[in-house]
């Protein structure tokens, strides 16, 4: 198949406009940029909301339900991929670790998934790390997993499996053989992120052979290796994915000046290398998808 589904990651938790002033913000902003992704050639986008009068995380099902009202408005084709992965952090407060800094958003799964059960997006995320994510630590416990999973099930949404490193991928067996997750999972392999899986080939082979059987897989990486790992997933037989949420630049000179400009890098890249990008369409019934 020649076919290699493209999603666009728009803005992330960790983004900020200070490194590139193009990141879209408010529901306005997001829905247009998904928008202009789809049109460039992305078949998925991938959505977070952000507090827009603070710019940080934010989980309230207000802002992502006019973010897709504003898809929805212009597009049914576009396969909306909700985030669940904001709530995870804590940050140990200095001098007493058991108590949570400034930054903990540590929050309940139903909260973590209440838009999705709200909303029912085509896709929702499952992280299944618990790591080191920058001066913070990101906790998902398998309980709250399994609680996510089930809310995500009863949305009639797929579960996308975000993998940052081995143990992950044990956890998604186990997931799997426990009948929490469906066989054959929709998963993506995280790299880049520091103390997680490194952004080289020889990751990303073991990665996926590691993978329960029929896994349908994405490849992707953050910062500098963004696309170079692009191209090293579409050859290995992988999707794609990129976007704001995952690098800011279209080379080491030029900031991105949109997410739907990075698709098209992507596209072109993709083109050289003897490959499609899927349509919408396309990815739905791939994917196994309502249409």
């Amino acid at each position: 198949m020649t076919k290699r589904i493209l999603t666009c990651a728009l803005l992330g938790n960790g983004t900020t406009r200070a490194l590139n002033p193009a990141l879209p913000i408010t529901p306005a902003e997001i829905a247009a940029d998904a928008i202009a992704a789809w049109r460039a050639g992305a078949a998925i986008a991938h959505i977070h909301v952000r507090d827009p009068e603070t710019e940080k995380p934010a989980m309230e099902v207000a802002l992502y339900a006019e973010v897709v009202d504003r898809i929805r408005d212009v597009t049914d084709e576009l396969i909306i991929n909700l985030t669940t992965g904001t709530g995870s952090r804590y940050q140990p407060a200095p001098g007493a670790p058991g108590q949570p800094g400034p930054r903990t958003s540590l929050s309940p799964p139903e909260r973590r998934a209440e838009h999705v059960a709200a909303l029912k997006p085509d896709i929702a995320t499952l992280d299944l790390n618990t790591m080191w994510f920058g001066a913070d630590a990101v906790i998902n416990s398998p309980d709250n997993i399994r609680t996510m999973a089930r809310i995500i099930r009863d949305a009639g949404a797929r579960p996308e499996i975000e993998l940052f490193d081995s143990g992950d991928i044990a956890l998604l067996k186990d997931l799997v053989g426990s009948g929490d997750l469906a066989p054959s999972p929709l998963c993506s392999i995280v790299m880049g992120v520091k103390y997680g899986f490194a952004a080289t080939p020889q990751t990303l082979g073991y990665a996926t052979a590691q993978l329960p059987p029929g896994a349908i897989w994405t490849g992707f990486a953050t910062g500098r290796m963004a696309y170079p790992m692009m191209a090293v997933s579409a050859i290995s037989g992988g999707h794609i994915r990129i976007g704001l949420e995952d690098a800011v630049r279209l080379s080491r000179d030029t900031l991105a000046p949109s997410n739907a400009a990075m698709v098209e890098k992507a596209k072109r890249l993709i083109a050289d290398l003897g490959y499609e990008l899927a349509s919408a369409g396309e990815a739905r019934r791939i994917l196994g998808l309502r249409t």
